[in-house]
């Protein structure tokens, strides 16, 4: 699959092969947060810009500008006022964390904006397989080695993104940090290490 940077994604030489319903795919897991209770559900999890930063490896300067400017926006809750906190999900973290390393091989921002809608819009299955290719002016995905060879030999692809990779480093980093429970906001600890500070705040509230 291509993704260009108008906005459109084109098939090709290098579309999926197959679905998720043509075999058995791993996904790699989303961290178990505990709280006081026992342990949230990853859909019950968000995190805050601070944590979101730490795992993506961003600075809150460029969260907050791609917040603002639709990039990569907060799914869970947005900022809407003064003093909210906005709250992102697993998936977003993982996007900013491929929104990151994209930048940092000098990705032009369009194509950047595009697979990020792309990623969206697909949902996030068989990432196991999936491999973003770039030569600096287009994005590739790629669903098999074999795909990321001919990108290669064909002279497109310059660097490439697992995102399976990407999804693990994030669900690594986020085991160390603490979520926050979506329906009470109350602070969930992560089970490394434990934060003495954080079970005082849930005590207290």
């Amino acid at each position: 699959m291509r993704i260009s940077g108008d906005g459109t994604a084109a098939g090709g030489s290098y579309r999926q092969h197959g679905s998720a319903a043509d075999h058995s795919i791993r996904q790699p897991v989303q961290p178990a947060v505990v709280a006081g209770d026992g342990v949230a559900a990853a859909g019950d999890i968000g995190y805050r810009g601070p944590t979101a930063c730490a795992a993506a490896g961003i600075t809150y300067r460029q969260l907050d500008y791609w917040a603002r400017t639709g990039l990569v926006e907060p799914s869970v809750r947005p900022a809407y006022g003064s003093g909210t906190q906005r709250l992102y999900s697993f998936r977003d973290v993982v996007l900013l964390k491929i929104v990151k390393r994209f930048l940092d091989t000098g990705v032009a921002l369009q194509n950047i904006r595009t697979t990020v809608q792309h990623l969206r819009a697909r949902g996030f299955t068989d990432l196991d397989r999936m491999t973003l290719m770039s030569d600096g002016a287009t994005v590739y995905e790629c669903s098999s080695p074999d795909e990321v060879v001919n990108l290669l030999q064909g002279g497109q692809g310059v660097f490439g993104i697992a995102v399976g990779v990407v999804w693990r480093d994030v669900d690594a980093a986020l085991s160390q940090l603490h979520g926050e429970r979506v329906d009470t906001g109350e602070t969930l600890i992560g089970p490394n290490p434990a934060d003495e500070l954080a079970r005082r705040r849930n005590r207290a509230g």
